[in-house]
């Protein structure tokens, strides 16, 4: 992103597409720990807009046991959709905070109303990939990514309107996974998605691994989208998430592909995801989350 594009921040305090909740507290944790401060010091232009795009969705139960919690999910996707969708219009970047990673749903609805090739580099421990019908858990932000293929339920991958699937596999890059399922690990093969697990990570080194990932997101591209859950970083570094699994990246690993999607100058929008301040431990995941955003929008130690 250009250094003088303003960002508009959109909070979407969202926890139902989880087992745990707690993540619904993470947009709010992420801005009291400093974020508004972070984009000052960067020179960035921002604003953060109010949750009142959000529609009420206490009283939405509409569930299945292959998808919890579908009402609200749904309800929620298509209001961050229409919401994307309007911050785009803008020419502002848009950095969506959740919420759990089911709130991807709704941001790469919005952004592929404008981006027809849109790129994504999904940076988690979990590749998300699962339909109602292979998902061990029913658990939605399990299928965020899946839904953005055309993968799954028909209600969810016509969310925003327009065409399904939302996304090209041959421009979507997971990195960091370390926990995948058997039904996803089909999907992996059978759309020859670029995977880079952390035992490639581990073989190759992270500089070589995002190389190779900006590359692919980006080519053909009209834009490329930075998907990142915070549990794809060790749980020594980031305690409070909802998922959290051993052998993640490490802390400067994960500041270096950061720095390194800045430096390719091109990505036009993110989500951070999985923040869960009720899991954390004196606000060290929230403060990590600032220190990535601002990574990635171009701070750097010299």
């Amino acid at each position: 992103m250009p250094d003088q594009q303003p960002v508009t921040i959109l909070p979407i305090p969202f926890d139902w597409g989880a087992s745990r909740r707690g993540a619904d507290k993470g947009p709010d944790a992420v801005l009291i720990a400093g974020l508004a401060d972070r984009l000052v010091l960067l020179g960035r232009k921002f604003e953060t807009r109010s949750t009142s795009y959000l529609p009420p969705l206490a009283a939405d139960r509409r569930t299945l046991l292959r998808m919890k919690e579908w009402g609200r999910v749904h309800a929620m996707s298509e209001a961050v959709a229409k919401e994307i969708a309007t911050i785009v219009t803008t020419g502002a970047f848009p950095l969506a905070l959740g919420g759990d990673h089911s709130i991807s749903i709704g941001t790469i609805a919005g952004l592929t109303q404008f981006k027809r090739r849109l790129g994504v580099i999904w940076i988690d421990a979990h590749a998300d990939l699962n339909t109602p019908e292979t998902s061990p858990s029913g658990n939605m932000h399990g299928m965020a990514l899946a839904v953005s293929l055309g993968l799954g339920d028909s209600r969810f991958t016509g969310i925003g309107g327009g065409r399904s699937p939302k996304l090209q596999p041959e421009r979507v890059v997971l990195v960091g996974v370390r926990e995948l399922d058997e039904g996803e690990k089909i999907i992996i093969r059978q759309h020859q998605i670029t995977c880079f697990t952390m035992h490639d990570i581990d073989r190759l080194g992270m500089a070589r691994v995002m190389d190779e990932a900006i590359q692919i997101a980006a080519r053909g591209s009209d834009g490329v989208h930075v998907s990142f859950d915070i549990d794809s970083i060790d749980p020594k570094d980031a305690p409070g998430t909802g998922t959290p699994v051993r052998g993640g990246l490490n802390y400067r690993e994960a500041h270096l592909g950061a720095e390194m999607l800045y430096s390719a100058q091109i990505v036009t929008s993110a989500d951070f995801v999985e923040v869960n301040p009720l899991l954390d431990n004196s606000h060290l995941t929230a403060k990590l989350a600032v220190e990535l955003i601002a990574s990635l929008l171009g701070e750097r130690i010299l």
